[in-house]
């Protein structure tokens, strides 16, 4: 069968478009064999896993009510703690996304008159309400008296040591706040070796200081997770990476057992803690979820590459550049115009499996304090482990564009981008 008399008869493709996604795929292909060997260590680790926990159909039932013995819950839990090389871990549907577990991280561990460090600048948009960076929202850390300060990142890039060995004379610093991804910026995101270093750095000064890493975005990219370091909580969205597409939503923390302790807390209630929470639903799309993920996030990185690869040749501006090493699954494509950017986001839109006939536009969506623009047909709401694209609208137009569940999905939403693009006389090939 002539698949391109498809794609160009059937599909209305720019030949164009073909040409250069096929010129681009042969470029970066060579990268592909290191992030495969890569999925499949992780497969492998988790199929001992699995097993060493004797996980069974019964752990997929649900539970009702208060949830006291829910194996399949607390089995999940055990699972993670061991995937992600950590004393302890929580797993919970109850947690609404990363910002959630996030703030419930921060709440638990610090108290009034504390104070914030952020050593990778300012986090990410929808944290600064729960901080109250900017203003003192109801219910923000700020009203509850704790402060925040933060630390920009060297020129480079790197982690400043020098500043934060500075800030951690003043004792009110109880918790160190990492990013590991670039959230709404340029910067290159962060490598689990760079935040074990600055970890191990910053515990020789201080031992009682929390680490807290925001790991959304970033795992099953390398070898290991931050959870492997003296990180005392680790966080991150199942909707994202490790949830392969099929968790409906939640989200995981790792690290010490005191840090764990204090959290399950502030899920449920000082005393009890995570002895409770049910989940009538169960949870079979959790651990088939988790099994998938290093799968998931290989193609999902293999998109990003190819992405990165079609509009570099096109001279935009890419970050990251295809040939560099990534440790999480966002690619960054800068656009001239704000028109540009809406036009990229709402191809994307148009190449997707669900809602793919609803056009997106600018909003006002909670959390941000500029209109966001968001392309995200996907089979769970918002998930950013499948393909989708957000932008906020303002200069630099940056479009940020995740996931892919297969390379071929990527690969046919550039195809059908490159031709919108294309007829509305952003590009020319």
């Amino acid at each position: 069968m002539n698949y391109q008399n498809h794609y160009l008869n059937e599909e209305g493709i720019h030949p164009g478009a073909l040409k250069l996604i096929s010129e681009a795929h042969e470029d970066v292909k060579h990268l592909f064999y290191e992030i495969e060997e890569r999925a499949q260590y992780h497969q492998s680790r988790i199929l001992n896993i699995f097993a060493k926990h004797r996980v069974s159909q019964r752990h997929f039932t649900g539970t009702t009510g208060y949830g006291y013995g829910d194996d399949g819950r607390d089995t999940l839990d055990l699972v993670f703690k061991d995937l992600f090389e950590c004393e302890d871990a929580l797993v919970r549907p109850q947690w609404v996304s990363g910002t959630h577990v996030i703030s419930d991280g921060l709440f638990a561990l610090l108290r009034p008159g504390d104070t914030i460090l952020s050593i990778t600048g300012e986090p990410y948009d929808t944290l600064h309400d729960v901080i109250g960076i900017k203003k003192c929202v109801s219910g923000s850390l700020k009203e509850w008296k704790v402060n925040y300060r933060q630390i920009e990142l060297t020129s480079q890039g790197s982690i400043n040591h020098k500043e934060i060995e500075k800030e951690l004379k003043d004792s009110s610093v109880k918790i160190i706040l990492i990013q590991r991804s670039k959230g709404y910026s340029t910067r290159r995101s962060l490598t689990t070796k760079e935040i074990g270093e600055s970890i191990d750095f910053i515990k020789q000064l201080r031992t009682d200081v929390f680490v807290l890493v925001d790991n959304c975005y970033g795992e099953f990219t390398e070898d290991r997770e931050p959870s492997s370091t003296k990180a005392d909580l680790v966080v991150g969205s199942l909707i994202k990476n490790p949830g392969g597409g099929l968790a409906p939503t939640g989200a995981y923390a790792a690290g010490t057992r005191e840090a764990i302790r204090l959290l399950s807390y502030r899920l449920t209630s000082p005393g009890i803690g995570r002895e409770v929470g049910s989940n009538p639903a169960g949870y079979q799309y959790y651990y088939q979820g988790l099994f998938m993920a290093p799968h998931i996030v290989a193609e999902a990185l293999k998109g990003a590459i190819l992405s990165a690869g079609v509009f570099d040749r096109l001279k935009y501006g890419t970050f990251p550049h295809w040939s560099e090493r990534r440790s999480d699954i966002i690619q960054s494509i800068e656009f001239n115009s704000s028109e540009e950017l809406i036009a990229y986001c709402r191809a994307i839109q148009s190449a997707s499996p669900v809602e793919g006939y609803v056009v997106p536009f600018p909003w006002e969506m909670p959390g941000y304090d500029h209109q966001v623009i968001m392309a995200a047909g996907t089979f769970v709401q918002g998930s950013s482990i499948e393909l989708s694209a957000d932008a906020p609208i303002k200069k630099p137009y940056i479009a940020y564009m995740q996931g892919g569940l297969t390379y071929a999905h990527v690969k046919i939403a550039l195809m059908r981008v490159l031709t919108a693009m294309q007829k509305e006389g952003y590009i020319q090939f």
